[in-house]
């Protein structure tokens, strides 16, 4: 497909502006997604504000965006499962399939992985681009584009899901109820977890939790969160608890919160990257942590995971911003979280 596009590029800290680019030409392995929708992520956001996320560092112009959705409109000749015409959910990682992680199957682990927005590699606030056509997950009738554009976040709430063995049965907790905090709730009511509760200190945030399936949910700001909890499992503890928020708070609780032999889930990355938590604790009461960087072999169990109905992932996005409004999509996201869950970009009507 010949012809330009318009792109969103983020050119300094807090400041988005518009370019033209060639649309791509997909190479034969690949193919042209004509975008409809790209969720806002809190890594774009923390790039947005800050410049960098540890040593990945934005060097302007810089496009951001990993979170596609969109429809196959150009096709590269080696391509045999896709066809114009598809609706697709993009994963944004490309890896190099040989090293030791990406042959055990731990492909998200790959130290040469190419990842849309993760400096110096462009995201996907654009009308097009072409991806591997093995990243492109075909879409049922019945998932939209813009649920496309949300199993990527969703993807990382099932891979916590699955790294804490979450089963039927099970008593559950979820530290935080941003957009990571819900999909992992709702990977866990996938999994058949019998009570899963939410911990925020924002009401809008807990409503959305309760709305989406959550068994009950516990105001840090207004409630002792480790006594409610002694007080839900009878003394014994919580037996999963998936830590998200990403506070040296919210994770001394979680280990104060943990029934004993039982498994931490780790995902929320704090701001200095550090914590000073209660070892002894964790210790006499033998727990688990596991930890979660991205995801692996998880787009079809989410796919598959809203066409049943199991997870209803749109119900997450508070607000549609259109391309044009970037900027302002972007500023809101920054400065208004307590009412703005997920904001998600629309590329095209």
């Amino acid at each position: 497909m010949e012809g330009k596009m318009k792109v969103a590029v983020m050119n300094g800290i807090g400041k988005m502006g518009f370019t033209e680019r060639d649309i791509p030409t997909p190479k034969d392995d690949e193919v042209l997604v004509k975008l409809d929708y790209v969720g806002i992520c809190g890594s774009d956001l923390h790039y947005y504000e800050s410049g960098a996320i540890g040593d990945y560092v934005v060097e302007p112009p810089f496009v951001l965006g990993h979170e596609p959705g969109g429809v196959v409109v150009e096709v590269g000749k080696d391509v045999k499962h896709l066809k114009v015409g598809d609706k697709v959910a993009l994963e944004p990682g490309k890896t190099c399939g040989h090293c030791e992680f990406c042959k055990q199957g731990k492909y998200n682990l790959c130290p040469d992985v190419v990842f849309f927005a993760t400096p110096p590699v462009d995201g996907v606030f654009q009308e097009y681009v072409a991806h591997e056509a093995a990243l492109c997950f075909k879409l049922p009738e019945n998932v939209s584009t813009l649920e496309g554009a949300l199993i990527e976040p969703l993807a990382v709430g099932f891979h916590a899901a699955i790294q804490g063995d979450a089963h039927l049965g099970q008593k559950a907790v979820v530290m935080g109820a941003g957009c990571i905090g819900l999909v992992s709730m709702m990977a866990l009511k996938a999994r058949g977890v019998s009570e899963v509760y939410v911990v925020d200190i924002m009401e809008k945030r807990l409503e959305k939790a309760l709305e989406l399936g959550a068994t009950g949910v516990i105001n840090g700001a207004k409630e002792d969160v480790i006594a409610k909890a002694q007080e839900l499992t009878g003394g014994a503890g919580m037996d999963l608890i998936i830590e998200t928020a990403g506070t040296e708070i919210t994770t001394r609780q979680a280990i104060h919160m943990a029934k004993k032999g039982s498994t931490i889930v780790l995902v929320g990355y704090s701001k200095s990257g550090e914590m000073t938590l209660p070892m002894s604790l964790v210790l006499d009461k033998e727990l688990t942590f596991k930890t979660v960087f991205r995801y692996r072999h998880i787009y079809p169990i989410a796919i598959d995971a809203v066409a049943s109905g199991k997870v209803n992932v749109k119900g997450i996005v508070t607000n549609i911003y259109d391309l044009d409004d970037v900027q302002r999509a972007m500023d809101e996201s920054v400065h208004n979280k307590a009412d703005i869950v997920k904001g998600v970009i629309k590329i095209h009507p």
